[in-house]
């Protein structure tokens, strides 16, 4: 039997904490870790987030909790779950289920006893392993442990049976495969995946962008990207996407999942907004796309040190760096020159007009649009000539009252 070794969390006297609290409602062996902590733990990959399954009913779990002196939150108890908070960490505990029907996305369960039943709901083999409180690892499938060690993203059971129970499970299989698959994707896999795409239009636009980003966080999501477009996968979220050469570049270049989309996308304002709209990013990725966007047509790897200033003037540091970032993608060969324009951008401040409604107003210009039009005019001159620090006045009264031929 497989044993996980040297695991801080698993010895940690918070988790033995709500251990020895279940057990002592449910005796020895009623709670075992499961999914992404055991996973991982066989893997030497971090454990974020410790999951316990149980055969204690959820009213059971939470007295159980709180007898121990821990605190209890109800996070999901229609469906099973209590959240235990022990030192400050949470634990999510399940009793183990087993489905009774599912629509696609949301499912009726029934609880079970049986860790089998419980194993076979699940999406993949790999994470439908569990672990005891001593570490030793069960494996329900017979095959996730092997999974795991070969970066194997296999269903559990039929393919097709587990999609139609949630359609969010053909984005989890290229997430996963993403992060811990190696070679090709299962073919079984893709196959049911590409069948049953459609489905997805059931899912929440939250959840497939949180899908999505996630996935093209990996640290290199390229085959995985390349096969769901390849199966239409990625046409039914992302019609708006091309996968080819710019989007591997701009992988292997850039960990920055928001820059990676950049490469999958068109440079155009509407486009990357009505796909951030469509798609629910949050405010901060519909911002940096859009901003991205509008600089894009402006930014160049052979621009002068001046051309780098005037463009984050007027398009902010943020913008001109993903743009630059872009750019540096399509020709991979320029490093120096992107390193170079990159660290100017980040490392130069906008200054401040030095001019306003005052100084016009004190050579006669009356408040009005001429107004505006003679700041803009100088504003326009002042970055041309990369913001000189002298001659204002002189400017703006030329501006003013221009010299006559």
């Amino acid at each position: 039997m497989n044993r996980l070794e040297d695991q801080p969390w698993l010895t940690a006297p918070a988790t033995r904490a709500v251990v020895a609290a279940l057990e002592a409602a449910g005796g020895p062996g009623c709670a075992r870790f499961v999914g992404g902590c055991v996973r991982n733990a066989l893997l030497g990959a971090p454990v974020a987030d410790i999951d316990i399954a149980t055969t204690l009913k959820p009213e059971e779990t939470d007295r159980a909790i709180r007898a121990a002196g821990l605190k209890a939150v109800p996070t999901g108890i229609a469906h099973g779950t209590v959240t235990a908070v022990s030192e400050r960490r949470p634990f999510e505990i399940t009793t183990l289920r087993r489905d009774v029907s599912t629509d696609g996305r949301n499912a009726t369960v029934a609880y079970t006893d049986d860790w089998a039943e419980d194993a076979a709901r699940r999406d993949f083999r790999l994470n439908a392993l569990y672990a005891d409180g001593e570490g030793r690892v069960f494996d329900p499938t017979g095959q996730g442990v092997a999974d795991a060690a070969a970066g194997r993203i296999v269903f559990v059971g039929d393919p097709e049976t587990r999609i139609r129970e949630d359609y969010l499970r053909i984005l989890r299989f290229f997430r996963f495969f993403a992060w811990y698959g190696r070679g090709q994707p299962d073919t079984a896999a893709v196959e049911a995946c590409s069948g049953l795409a459609t489905g997805m239009a059931r899912l929440s636009a939250e959840r497939v962008s949180k899908e999505l980003m996630t996935l093209i966080a990996a640290p290199d999501p390229r085959v995985s990207v390349a096969a769901m477009a390849a199966s239409g996968v990625l046409g039914q979220i992302l019609p708006e996407a091309t996968v080819g050469p710019l989007f591997n570049a701009g992988v292997a270049l850039n960990p920055d999942p928001v820059v990676r989309l950049m490469t999958l996308l068109p440079t155009e304002e509407r486009l990357v907004r009505d796909v951030s709209s469509r798609l629910r990013f949050p405010n901060a990725t519909r911002d940096r796309l859009a901003g991205a966007a509008i600089a894009a047509a402006g930014v160049r790897l052979t621009m002068s040190d001046a051309e780098v200033r005037a463009a984050v003037y007027r398009h902010g540091p943020r913008a001109i760096a993903d743009a630059l970032c872009r750019s540096w993608a399509g020709a991979p060969h320029e490093a120096d020159s992107a390193h170079r324009l990159l660290d100017l951008a980040a490392g130069w401040r906008r200054p401040a007009m030095p001019v306003g409604g005052r100084e016009l107003a004190r050579l006669g210009v009356e408040p009005g649009p001429e107004t505006g039009r003679l700041l803009k005019a100088f504003e326009d001159g002042w970055i041309a000539d990369d913001f000189p620090l002298e001659g204002h006045a002189d400017r703006l009264a030329a501006l003013v009252n221009p010299p006559r031929a």
